[in-house]
């Protein structure tokens, strides 16, 4: 158990550094008082992570992976070291004990987003991406449909379209402002009301932009089923730092990657079926643990039922007891304390960088997206620029904190459309560019268009703390003044 304490002041900089970072702490705090009411993370943070000091480690890259905390895997390693675990298919005892745990962390991960078995299916997949294929192959598309899709979907999400193509389903995208890359909601509407001829209408968007940090309304969900659609909820980015309660938005299918919210282990997530859609999907195949019973002579098969129906082969039941162990341990600290402390060093983080200017005026960041923390999480989308306005490469900046030892992400994020709005790129150049004959790839694209594209994304989890936040504001300090060709 984790009890608050101020935060430690260990690994902080000394001399007139020190006194640069305490007056910058101070700052902060009087701006952002609702910061020291999560100071139990930062005891967990001692705790827990000290691995991150330890090796001089600024982590600012929490949407595209949680981390662990020590406590977890040990937990998990003391059940793998005191048990024996068969395979679930079977009534052998090893085997009922594998079910009993598989079945706890099933049950869990419902409870967890307040719903339960009577309403919803869980299905575990192997990560978000792997529960948007499977649900993509099995929803029963037919010529006549129509998938709706938003510009701010990540390419797991946009690689649904194909399985919409194929069966002669039809397919459009919903655009997003460029002021803050929100959704434009008057277009939307637009296209939940279009008409279409067939039986089946599936509508995806995120619950959070995994580039851009911003929350979607989730009232969305609502609007879109009152007027036919089946809703697809990409829940990945949002989940790790807000609570996603199942009794009130109810959309037929959730996404969900289990180690984007803490950490361990990685490999697995889930689909989240809504009972009253489940019976629409309809799996290509058949495969061992799907099915009752099969026959080769006789040309017949029946499927399980739920989640079983949707298991291929031998799920991974050693690692899904850990699934559990972190939503527990997620759950000691608290979702709303998580929130917290996300937005308050997100909102300092966002002002620090918009003071950045050069010598002549000239502004060192854009940020991508929302100007203040309002339905936005703590993913950061920016660029930098040199003092004559000349865009850094992205490349450059990432090898620069590479060398600080600064953990970020750079280039478009498996999401398209976001990067295609951000460097208002012409959909004609585009649609040419892919009709062309013979390979592609990012430098060959950026050539072909004469644009560039791109960016640098910081993110923030539940154990960042204010000392990494400034440590990425001194790192940007750093290319003050500096011109492209200053880069070493």
């Amino acid at each position: 158990m984790f009890t608050a304490k101020k935060p430690v002041k260990k690994h902080m900089p000394r001399g007139k550094d020190g006194k640069t970072f305490i007056n910058a702490y101070r700052d902060f705090n009087e701006r952002y008082p609702a910061y020291t009411e999560t100071a139990i993370l930062d005891n967990m943070r001692e705790q827990e992570f000290s691995r991150l000091d330890k090796k001089g480690h600024t982590y600012l890259d929490y949407t595209g992976g949680g981390l662990y905390a020590a406590k977890q895997v040990e937990t998990h390693l003391q059940m793998l070291r005191e048990n024996v675990y068969g395979n679930p298919h079977s009534s052998n005892p090893t085997s009922q004990l594998a079910t009993e745990y598989t079945e706890s962390a099933r049950n869990y991960v419902l409870k967890y987003f307040n719903t339960s078995s009577d309403e919803y299916v869980c299905i575990f997949t192997q990560n978000a991406s792997g529960a948007l294929k499977l649900l993509g192959e099995a929803y029963p598309f037919e010529e006549g449909d129509h998938l709706l899709l938003t510009f701010d979907n990540h390419n797991s999400v946009n690689g649904i379209r194909e399985f919409a193509r194929q069966k002669k389903a039809s397919f459009n995208y919903s655009p997003i402002h460029k002021e803050d890359l929100r959704l434009d909601e008057e277009k939307l509407m637009a296209n939940l009301e279009q008409k279409v001829t067939g039986k089946h209408k599936l509508f995806g968007f995120p619950a959070q932009s995994n580039v851009s940090g911003v929350k979607h309304d989730l009232k969305w969900i609502g609007i879109a089923q009152e007027k036919g659609w089946d809703v697809l909820l990409d829940a990945a980015a949002f989940v790790p730092t807000n609570k996603l309660d199942l009794s009130i938005y109810k959309p037929e299918f959730v996404t969900v990657s289990f180690y984007k919210i803490f950490g361990y282990p990685t490999g697995l997530g889930c689909l989240l079926v809504k009972k009253s859609a489940f019976d629409e999907l309809v799996r290509p195949w058949f495969a061992g643990g799907t099915i009752t019973i099969v026959s080769v002579q006789g040309d017949g098969y029946y499927y399980d039922k739920n989640n079983a129906k949707f298991e291929d082969g031998t799920i991974n039941y050693l690692d899904i007891p850990a699934i559990e162990i972190g939503l527990k341990h997620i759950e000691s600290v608290g979702i709303n304390t998580i929130s917290k402390r996300i937005e308050s060093l997100t909102g300092w983080t966002m002002d620090s960088l918009w003071q950045l200017r050069h010598d002549n005026g000239l502004p060192l960041i854009k940020i991508y997206g929302p100007k203040n923390t309002f339905m936005r999480g703590g993913t950061l989308a920016l660029n930098f620029f040199d003092k004559n306005g000349a865009l850094f490469n992205f490349m450059e900046v990432e090898a620069l904190a590479n060398k600080q030892m600064i953990s970020l992400r750079t280039g478009c994020f498996c999401n398209p459309g976001i990067d295609e709005t951000n460097h208002a790129l012409n959909p004609d150049n585009l649609k040419s560019y892919f009709a062309k004959q013979g390979p592609k790839d990012y430098f060959d694209l950026i050539e072909y268009i004469g644009q560039k594209r791109g960016a640098v994304r910081i993110s923030l989890g539940y154990v960042t703390n204010f000392k990494d936040v400034y440590r990425f504001i001194q790192f940007a300090k750093s290319l003050l003044n500096k011109d492209r060709e200053m880069i070493d």
